[in-house]
C-alpha cells in the first residue's frame, strides 16, 4: 500500500516473481469511470472507491478460499479501506511504502500514460491515513532492497 508512485507495482511484481505467487494490480480493479475522472485530473471520492474497494476485496477472498497465495496492490489511504481489505489479519499483511513527497513526485512525472496524474499526487498525501499495522518501509531503498525486507519481516 501507498500513494501512487510508491512503487507498489515495481514491489508487487518483484516480490510475488520470487515467491512464484499471482500478483494483481489495484489499477486493475477501477471501473471505467474511475479512469475516466483520474485521467481528466481529478481525485477519486469514497463514493468512486467504494466499487473499486469490493473488487479487490472479492478478489483476496476468493484467493484465501482457495489457498493461493497473492500479491495485491492498493494505495489504501485510509483505516477504512485497509479495514474492509484485511479479511483475515492472520493472513493478510499490508506493507506500506512510504517515502518523500518529492521523490514520488519526481517518480510521477517520469511516468508516460498513466492515467494517475502527478498533480493530484499532494491529494493522496492529504488523504492518506499511515496503518499503525503494518510493515513500514522507505521507498528511497532499492526495489531489491525491499523485496529483501518483506521476505524477512513475514519470512518468506
Amino acid at each position: 500500500m501507498g500513494v501512487a508512485g510508491s512503487g507498489k507495482t515495481t514491489i508487487g511484481l518483484q516480490l510475488a516473481s520470487a515467491l512464484g505467487w499471482s500478483f494483481r494490480d489495484a489499477d486493475d480493479f477501477h471501473p471505467a469511470a474511475n479512469i475516466a475522472r483520474m485521467s481528466a485530473g481529478l481525485p477519486l471520492t469514497d463514493a468512486d472507491r467504494a466499487p473499486w474497494l469490493a473488487a479487490i476485496r472479492g478478489h483476496i477472498e476468493a484467493c484465501l478460499a482457495r489457498g493461493e497465495n497473492t500479491v495485491v496492490t492498493c494505495s489504501a489511504l485510509k483505516e477504512r479501506y485497509r479495514t474492509q481489505l484485511v479479511t483475515d489479519p492472520a493472513k493478510v499483511k499490508l506493507v506500506f511504502l512510504s517515502g518523500d513527497f518529492d521523490l514520488i513526485l519526481n517518480r510521477l512525472n517520469q511516468r508516460k500514460d498513466h492515467f494517475m496524474k502527478p498533480e493530484m499526487l499532494r491529494s493522496q498525501f492529504e488523504a492518506l491515513e499511515a496503518p499503525q499495522d503494518s510493515l513500514r518501509l522507505d521507498v528511497a531503498e532499492t526495489p531489491d532492497a525491499l523485496v529483501g525486507k518483506i521476505r524477512r519481516a513475514f519470512a518468506l
